[in-house]
């Protein structure tokens, strides 16, 4: 991949916002809310795949490097939090988005939303997954799969779909205008 100035310093822009975005809390009555899934989305739409891929795993990077860009800090033993896994498919999701939309010759609501489902799907795959096995095999508290499924899906899902029809509506919008001044993501 031949990365240009303009493409490092949208990378590190979105590797920025994510960051950003872990400490935006939205308070609610259970767990606060960030703005990372939003950014990260946004990555993989308006970067393209690779690019948007390199922003998360650039924040990724920052983060396990021991700079406090996640939500509770940072460093190598971030990886022992039992959300870490949405980190990890915070690249997956920027990937998978950006990959589903740049094959999409018009951008249509429905059309849009589905590549972006399909990339918060892969973060709670991720999230649900290490929460599941950093629970049961490192912090040594039995849960079920069913328990980390309810535990780290339904506290945030509602949000992320809001997000996500956000983001939707939003990218239809933008990203048709940006393609014609070659601003944003195609391969």
């Amino acid at each position: 991949m031949n990365i240009k100035t303009r493409d490092m310093v949208l990378i590190a822009l979105f590797a920025a916002l994510t960051a950003i975005g872990a400490f935006i809390k939205i308070p609610t009555p259970l767990v606060p809310f960030t703005l990372q899934y939003l950014f990260c989305a946004y990555s993989g739409i308006l970067l393209g795949a690779k690019r948007g891929l390199c922003s998360q795993l650039l924040y990724l990077g920052v983060g396990l490097m021991g700079f406090p860009v996640f939500t509770q800090g940072g460093g190598p033993m971030y990886i022992f939090q039992p959300t870490f896994g949405y980190i990890i498919g915070f690249s997956l999701c920027a990937y998978i988005i950006g990959k589903l939309t740049e094959k999409l010759d018009k951008l249509t609501l429905f059309g849009v939303l589905k590549p972006i489902l399909a990339g918060m799907c892969a973060v709670y795959f991720c999230g649900i997954v290490h929460l599941y096995l950093i629970m049961n095999f490192y912090l040594g508290k039995p849960m079920s799969l069913k328990t980390a499924i309810i535990a780290g899906l339904f506290p945030f899902a509602f949000t992320d779909l809001l997000y996500s029809v956000l983001i939707t509506a939003t990218a239809t919008a933008i990203v048709p205008s940006l393609r014609k001044l070659d601003l944003v993501g195609r391969p």
